[in-house]
């Protein structure tokens, strides 16, 4: 069994000091490289998806018309505005 004593808790406050600017000086170093690694892949994702959007809305062109027609992948219908209740105007009694 090992005994604590003040020259192990001093080299532990020393190692615990240095382990904590080792890191502080390689976050600085590497920490904008990942976060500019991370927004430009975020950018690429986001312009795939756009892309990939943009080819599910086809534009047809007819040519008896020349009606331009859209036709999405994805319509949806407008919401309903959902109906509560009848509006009733109360007038005080004095």
């Amino acid at each position: 069994m090992q005994t604590a004593s003040f020259s192990g808790f001093i080299e532990m406050i020393f190692y615990m000091i240095a382990f904590y600017y080792i890191f502080k000086f390689l976050a600085k170093l590497f920490l904008p490289i990942v976060v500019k690694k991370v927004v430009e892949k975020a950018g690429q994702n986001f312009q795939q998806q756009q892309q990939q959007r943009t080819q599910q809305t086809t534009w047809k062109k007819t040519s008896n018309n020349d009606e331009i027609i859209i036709d999405t992948a994805n319509s949806k219908n407008p919401r309903e505005t959902k109906k509560v209740g009848d509006y009733v105007d109360y007038e005080e009694i004095d």
